[in-house]
């Protein structure tokens, strides 16, 4: 994706980052090479692109970036450090599920933990901390402080994390697929706050996170999950099209924008299950109707659905968390 407008967009804390012997007015600048020139305790970070709307976290393994979007546009990437031989960060689909702005490890000598962002009650958790290059923790997403801190103030309890091998850049589905209906825009209930100051615009928007479900569709299971709160509020069997080519994974985000409801979604590999099509994934499945008509009562924005051919049933979760596909994880 090229560069939009001017690069001084791109900032590293603070400062204009540039393609080493480019010219900051070329057009040509890709951010991609920017990001990829990124030196450890590195980043990116221009909210400015997509101030408001529901933030979803990607942390690329073979890459060691955590990238950034909100209402599928990235506003941010970073250098990291995950989990060394011996203490893989665990790859799957997460929801963070506490945070503390002065943290210490219960596991690791009381070790400071700053800006933790817990994905698992067993202890992986996004956080400033140490970053030499390579994967080098116990597990944990390690970040650089600065980012760490602007990381913290966006999210919410509820925003979806997809640890990954491989992922796709976000795409906005325009079909409903399986679980929105046509008048999706009218079904789907959210009011503006009436106090436009920030802070009540961040505690609506803490409030939306909150009442957020997390799905799953499994099509190893041949059945839709939806939690809420940790527990299941529905289970419904599921019809797919074509069953017998691969749905892969994907994770898609419900968001509202301008009154309009759509999905954006992120194909990723993980646990030897490629990434799906944006699209054909969620156009090929269905429900029954009084399925679909409970489920529309409990989406609102910031609702996350992961799709996937691997089993979803309670052993492959860690307690109240989302979805955890990793074989690491009892």
């Amino acid at each position: 994706m090229a560069l939009a407008g001017s690069a001084a967009l791109l900032s590293l804390h603070a400062r204009p980052l540039h393609a080493q012997g480019a010219d900051p007015g070329d057009a040509a600048v890709s951010e991609l090479a920017a990001v990829a020139a990124l030196k450890p305790g590195q980043y990116v970070w221009y909210p400015d692109r997509s101030p408001e709307g529901f933030v979803a976290i990607i942390v690329s393994l073979p890459d060691q970036r955590c990238y950034v979007y909100r209402n599928g546009v990235r506003i941010g990437v970073s250098t990291c450090s995950t989990g060394r031989a011996g203490h893989e960060t665990p790859v799957g689909v997460f929801t963070i599920l506490q945070k503390d702005v002065d943290h210490h490890s219960s596991l690791y000598d009381d070790a400071p933990m700053p800006y933790a962002e817990r994905l698992t009650w067993s202890g992986v958790a996004l956080h400033a901390g140490g970053l030499p290059g390579y994967p080098s923790s116990h597990g944990c997403v390690h970040l650089p402080m600065a980012f760490s801190k602007l990381l913290f103030g966006i999210t919410h309890f509820g925003t979806p994390v997809i640890i990954a091998d491989a992922h796709s850049q976000p795409a906005d589905v325009l079909h409903p697929g399986l679980v929105l209906p046509a008048d999706a825009s009218t079904a789907i209930k959210t009011e503006a706050p009436k106090d436009d100051t920030p802070a009540a615009v961040q505690a609506a928007a803490q409030m939306a996170a909150e009442n957020a479900v997390s799905m799953v569709v499994s099509g190893a299971d041949k059945q839709l999950t939806v939690l809420k709160n940790g527990a299941v509020a529905l289970t419904a069997a599921v019809t797919i099209r074509d069953s017998g080519t691969p749905l892969g994974n994907v994770v898609y985000v419900l968001k509202k924008v301008a009154g309009e409801v759509a999905w954006t979604a992120i194909g990723f590999e993980g646990n030897g299950a490629g990434q799906g099509k944006a699209a054909g994934a969620i156009d090929r499945i269905t429900v029954a109707p009084q399925a679909n008509q409970q489920l529309a009562q409990l989406l609102v924005p910031g609702s996350t659905l992961f799709v996937t051919d691997l089993p979803a049933d309670p052993a492959t979760r860690t307690d109240k968390d989302f979805v955890v596909l990793s074989q690491a994880m009892s």
